[in-house]
């Protein structure tokens, strides 16, 4: 992996926007305090399935997982999986701990924090899924480079898949549509667009729920498009 810049897209640790918004309520601030720390991801050392869930088994990652509904689907369908979110939003976290606790899902590890540096930690053709659903657009051409759609972090996410391992991307925004289509042309050597006809990606794959934010995006009038690429 290249060395990284100041400035940077690639830069671990690296947060942007917001951490934290309205006040949690009570029962909220009570899984993040008691539960959080019963699920979080380890500081330091490598994620694997075996330090997280005692055993091997297929790995997801989700970047950036909002409230934490998709994640909560994902890892109810396949509960011999092992689940790996990672959100700066302490809301999201806050909701994504409610979605384990009432769900019981033992196949679930979170990070409040910044995904890339967890990822890195990743090692190496060990994950069976990523996911990276409605991240944040930065619409104006100055913000460009912090979009997670960009050289960088794409090349770690190839470097972390197995071999047809799939990467899921998803937005309802049309400048970070043209953005991410530029940038996932220039890896064909590392991933296979799984889309047939043009329709494909205007439809929701199975296994792919809708999310509370997908939902007010279409309520706006928004399309919303899904993107699946196979790790070659």
């Amino acid at each position: 992996m290249t060395a990284h810049k100041e400035g940077d897209p690639t830069t671990l640790n690296r947060l942007y926007g917001r951490a934290k918004g309205k006040p949690l309520r009570a029962g909220q601030q009570e899984l993040v305090d008691t539960l959080l720390p019963q699920i979080a991801v380890p500081e330091e050392g490598p994620v694997t399935a075996e330090a997280l869930f005692g055993y091997d088994r297929p790995m997801h990652f989700e970047i950036g997982f909002g409230g934490g509904e998709h994640m909560a689907y994902r890892a109810d369908m396949l509960p011999d999986h092992g689940f790996v979110g990672a959100e700066p939003f302490v809301n999201g976290v806050a909701q994504a701990l409610v979605h384990v606790k009432e769900g019981k899902l033992a196949n679930v590890r979170i990070h409040h924090g910044d995904a890339l540096e967890v990822l890195s930690r990743v090692p190496d053709g060990s994950l069976s899924f990523l996911y990276l659903l409605h991240p944040d657009p930065w619409p104006k051409a100055r913000h460009a480079k912090r979009r997670m759609m960009n050289d960088g972090p794409v090349e770690m996410i190839a470097s972390k898949l197995k071999p047809g391992g799939e990467f899921r991307f998803g937005t309802d925004h049309p400048v970070y549509v043209r953005h991410a289509l530029m940038i996932m042309q220039r890896h064909t050597d590392l991933f296979d667009w799984l889309c047939e006809k043009p329709g494909d990606f205007l439809t929701r794959p199975g296994g792919w729920p809708e999310t509370r934010y997908e939902a007010k995006a279409r309520r706006l009038g928004h399309e919303v498009w899904y993107f699946r690429y196979r790790r070659k």
